[in-house]
């Protein structure tokens, strides 16, 4: 059967705040992007979530983003490459303790928001972050967007990337993302979001903003944790992809 990972920014509530259904969530996915406490979470909400995917056999990853609590990540920032892979390293090593402290073992990379799109359009950036991930740990993965210069500075480091796709948003005909300022960026629609996500599983690319077709081979799909009905959503999600003959699996544990 073939596979395909199903992942989801988890962990981003801190404080008083609470964002997201994580728990209810956590059901669904295959892979849990761990917000290190930048642009969500905190230590407490970080050592909780790694338990709630360690419970749910649910693999777990970091998920860096700027130093931007304020803006949830989602704001550009005048950053070197050197900024961003030091602040990188400081965020996975940061959920690597705690996950240590758990019995877990991080398997993956997911840079945030602005951080992943930043790096995605910028070569010295993305060299930053693959900088970080490969002195880390070289056996990381790393979630990339396809065709990005994230994708070839993870390749060039030598790194396991994974290509991913984004069954809720909507793509520009070069194949970013819809910048969320404007209108439509983001899918709402359970049934298009679906039919969305078991054509990019399947290899048939996606349908830009303008009608024209962009090629996409994936192999992890996300779905956004604070999106309202996140839970429902992603529980579609999970049975329209096993309706359709795809397993549900961590990227990296089976071919796609």
């Amino acid at each position: 059967m073939p596979t395909i990972d199903l992942n989801c920014d988890m962990g981003e509530s801190f404080g008083a705040y609470t964002i997201g259904a994580d728990v209810e969530v956590m059901r669904s996915i295959s892979s849990a992007n761990v917000a290190c406490g930048y642009h969500g979470g905190d230590p407490a909400v970080m050592r909780r979530t790694v338990r709630l995917a360690r419970e749910a056999g649910v693999s777990v990853g970091a998920h860096p983003g700027f130093p931007d609590l304020v803006g949830f990540g989602r704001r550009e920032m005048r950053v070197t490459p050197q900024e961003v892979e030091d602040m990188v390293l400081y965020q996975v090593g940061a959920l690597a303790a705690i996950a240590a402290a758990e019995g877990v073992r991080l398997r993956h990379v997911k840079a945030h928001g602005a951080l992943y799109n930043m790096a995605a359009r910028d070569r010295a950036l993305a060299d930053g972050i693959a900088r970080a991930v490969r002195a880390f740990d070289p056996s990381l993965m790393l979630f990339v967007l396809p065709a990005s210069e994230l994708q070839r500075a993870g390749e060039a480091a030598g790194l396991h990337v994974a290509l991913e796709g984004f069954a809720d948003r909507a793509y520009e005909p070069d194949g970013s993302l819809t910048p969320r300022s404007r209108s439509g960026a983001v899918i709402h629609d359970p049934a298009e979001v679906v039919a969305r996500a078991v054509r990019m599983a399947k290899g048939g690319g996606v349908t830009a903003t303008d009608g024209s077709h962009v090629a996409l081979r994936v192999h992890t799909i996300c779905t956004h944790g604070d999106t309202p009905g996140a839970h429902e959503l992603t529980r579609l999600l999970r049975a329209g992809l096993e309706r359709d003959g795809m397993g549900v699996a961590p990227a990296g544990s089976a071919a796609p």
